[in-house]
C-alpha cells in the first residue's frame, strides 16, 4: 500500500513559496489601494460635501465594477494565462487608485472607484488559481491564508501612510503615490513569475511534489456551465452572506470610529492598524488549522468545514461592538470579527481548488466572488441609507454576527462531502 505524501523534504525546494510571496504583494498592494478613500472618507465628506448616500453610491460603484470584472475575470485569467492577465489588471486598477488625485466631486470619486474594482476584480482569482498551479492540496489552504495576510497587511500600512502623506502633501497625493505602488509590484511580476512547467528555477524534484495530486488535466470550463453545478452554488453562497461583512469594514470602519468615538485622521492609524494585524494572524491560523488537520489524517471535507466552523463562531462577539463604552472593547470585538473572516475566507477559496481543476479555478473563483461583490453592491448602499436614517450601526453588526453560520450551514447543505466535479471533455 502507497504512503501517502508526508512533508516535502528539504531537497524539494521552495520556488513556489516565493510565488506565494509575490501575490501576498500584489495583495497588500490592492488593499492599500481599496483603503485610501475609506481613511480619507470623514474628511473628504467635509470638504468635498458628500452626504452618507452619496459615500453609498461611491462604494456601490466600486462594488458593482467589481462583480462586474469577476465575470471576465477568471475566464480571462483562465483564457491569457496568469502572468499576462494578472499583469494588465494590476496595471488598470493603479492607474485608477491615481485617478482618484483627480476628483472633486462624489461622481468624479464614483468614476475613480468604478475603474478600482473593475481591474481590482482580477486579484483574487488569479491568487487562487496561481495557488492552484503552484501548490498540492495539502499546502492550498495555508498558501491561501499566507497571501490573504497581504489585504490585512495592505489595509495595516494605508492608515499609517495615508495621514502621514495627506499632512505632507495633501490627500491627492496620498492616491497618486499609493497607486504608483502596483507599477513597481508590476516590475516584479515580470521579471520573476512563469507558469511551474517554464519557470527556470524550479527543479524537478519540486515539480514533481507541486503535481503529486495527479489531477487529469482538463479543457477550460464555459462560464454559464458553473450554473449546474452544486459546488458552484456552495461557493458562491459562501461569498454571498459573509463578502460584504468584509466589504462594511473597508468602507466604513473609519466612519465609524469617527462618528461613534471621534477619532480622527490623525489618531486613525492605532485602532485601524491592531484590527487588521489581528485579521492578519487569522487569515495565517485559519490557513493553518485546516491544513494541519488534513496532515493529520483528518479528510479534507472534515478539515476544511471545521475551520469554517471555528472562524463562524469567533465571529459572534461582533454584535456588542457598537454597545462598546470606549474605542479599545470596539476595536478588539471587530479585530477578533476580522480575524475570524480572514480565516474563514482563506478557507472558503481553498474549496474552490478542493472541488476543481486547475484549469477551471480561475472560472470557479470569479463566478463566487461575482455573487459576493454583488451582495456587497447592495448592501453598501442599504448601509447608506440605514445610518442616514437612523444614525446606528447595530443593526449591521448583527447581521455580521450570524452571517457566517448561515453561510456554513449553506455550504455544507450545497457541498456535503466536498466532492470534486468532473468535467466533460469538448
Amino acid at each position: 500500500m502507497k504512503k501517502p505524501a508526508g512533508k516535502p523534504k528539504k531537497t524539494v525546494g521552495h520556488t513556489r513559496w516565493v510565488i506565494c510571496g509575490l501575490l501576498f504583494l500584489a495583495t497588500t498592494v490592492n488593499y492599500i489601494h481599496r483603503q485610501v478613500l475609506g481613511i480619507l472618507a470623514p474628511d473628504l465628506q467635509h470638504s468635498i460635501g458628500w452626504t452618507e448616500e452619496q459615500y453609498g453610491y461611491i462604494v456601490t460603484a466600486f462594488q458593482g465594477a467589481y462583480a462586474l470584472g469577476l465575470v471576465l475575470a477568471g475566464r480571462l485569467l483562465d483564457a491569457l494565462g496568469t502572468r499576462l492577465g494578472f499583469s494588465l489588471a494590476i496595471g488598470l486598477w493603479s492607474l485608477a487608485a491615481m485617478g482618484h488625485a483627480l476628483a472633486r466631486t462624489p461622481f468624479g470619486f464614483g468614476l475613480a472607484r468604478f475603474w478600482l474594482g473593475l481591474g481590482e476584480a482580477a486579484n483574487f482569482p488569479a491568487a487562487v488559481k496561481t495557488v492552484a498551479e503552484w501548490f498540492p492540496k495539502k499546502e492550498r489552504a495555508l498558501a491561501t491564508g499566507l497571501f490573504n495576510a497581504g489585504s490585512n497587511v495592505g489595509a495595516i500600512l494605508a492608515p499609517l501612510m495615508v495621514p502621514y502623506l495627506t499632512f505632507t502633501w495633501g490627500w491627492p497625493w496620498a492616491f497618486v503615490l499609493t497607486g504608483a505602488l502596483g507599477f513597481v509590484w508590476l516590475g516584479l511580476w515580470w521579471k520573476f513569475y512563469r507558469a511551474p512547467e517554464s519557470h527556470p528555477g524550479l527543479s524537478k524534484a519540486e515539480f514533481a511534489y507541486i503535481r503529486s495530486d495527479s489531477e487529469k488535466k482538463e479543457k477550460p470550463m464555459p462560464w454559464l456551465s458553473l450554473v449546474g453545478y452544486r459546488q458552484s452554488w456552495a461557493f458562491a453562497a459562501g461569498k454571498f452572506l459573509t463578502d460584504p461583512i468584509w466589504w462594511f469594514y473597508l468602507s466604513w470602519l473609519p466612519k465609524f470610529l469617527h462618528d461613534q468615538y471621534n477619532i480622527t485622521l490623525s489618531k486613525m492609524g492605532p485602532p485601524l492598524a491592531t484590527i487588521y494585524i489581528l485579521a492578519d494572524l487569522g487569515s495565517i491560523a485559519g490557513g493553518w488549522l485546516s491544513s494541519s488537520l488534513i496532515r493529520r489524517g483528518w479528510t479534507l471535507n472534515a478539515g476544511r468545514k471545521t475551520a469554517l466552523l471555528a472562524c463562524a463562531l469567533c465571529v459572534t462577539p461582533i454584535v456588542f461592538a457598537s454597545r462598546a463604552a470606549s474605542v479599545w472593547p470596539a476595536v478588539f470585538l471587530i479585530g477578533l470579527a476580522a480575524a475570524a473572516h480572514q480565516g474563514w475566507s482563506a478557507n472558503l477559496y481553498t474549496l474552490v481548488s478542493d472541488m476543481f481543476p486547475r484549469k477551471a479555478v480561475g472560472t470557479a473563483v470569479g463566478f463566487g466572488a461575482m455573487a459576493g461583490a454583488g451582495s456587497g453592491m447592495v448592501i453598501a448602499t442599504a448601509v447608506g441609507y440605514l445610518l442616514e436614517l437612523t444614525k446606528s450601526y447595530t443593526p449591521v453588526f448583527l447581521m455580521a454576527g450570524f452571517a457566517y453560520l448561515i453561510a456554513l450551514a449553506v455550504v455544507h447543505l450545497l457541498a456535503p462531502r466536498l466532492e470534486p466535479i468532473r468535467l466533460k471533455e469538448g
